[in-house]
């Protein structure tokens, strides 16, 4: 973690969980691990569990993307980084002006997927199939 004051947790250790931050405009909603006021800025600490892939995922970084956009909108205050906490490493992503616009389009492209009939599946991990609450109805499972 870095160094600063934890001004926000969704963990329960810290004690009463934090309501989720918003932002109305892209119906967005979420709730970092941590938010750390270090030096006038606010930086957001996804915590994952298990240990460090060689990169982070996409889906790791565009979670913390969306933290970095939501700290920027409920506090006022733009990231310049956020952190990916994994057991045995730690990876800090900044957050650019491409991230975010890459952030916004991922969100426009799941926002219209909603309105359709079938979505082909956009992974090839099957321990994410497992996981998957539309498996039973799925013809692209995996597993």
């Amino acid at each position: 973690m870095p160094g600063g004051q934890v001004i926000y947790t969704d963990t329960r250790a810290w004690g009463k969980v934090e309501k989720p931050l918003f932002y109305a405009a892209l119906g967005l909603t979420g709730k970092p691990d941590y938010l750390i006021q270090k030096d006038n800025q606010i930086i957001p600490v996804e915590v994952k569990s298990g240990n460090a892939p060689e990169a982070p995922y996409d889906s790791h970084i565009f979670q913390l993307a969306s933290y970095c956009l939501l700290v920027e909108k409920n506090y006022g205050k733009r990231p310049p980084y956020g952190i990916i906490h994994y057991e045995n490493k730690d990876f800090s992503i900044r957050y650019t002006k491409e991230l975010e616009t890459a952030l916004i389009e991922l969100i426009a492209d799941m926002r219209e997927d909603d309105f359709k009939k079938e979505v082909e599946r956009s992974h090839q991990q099957p321990s994410r199939c497992k996981r998957c609450g539309y498996q039973n109805r799925c013809e692209e499972s995996l597993v």
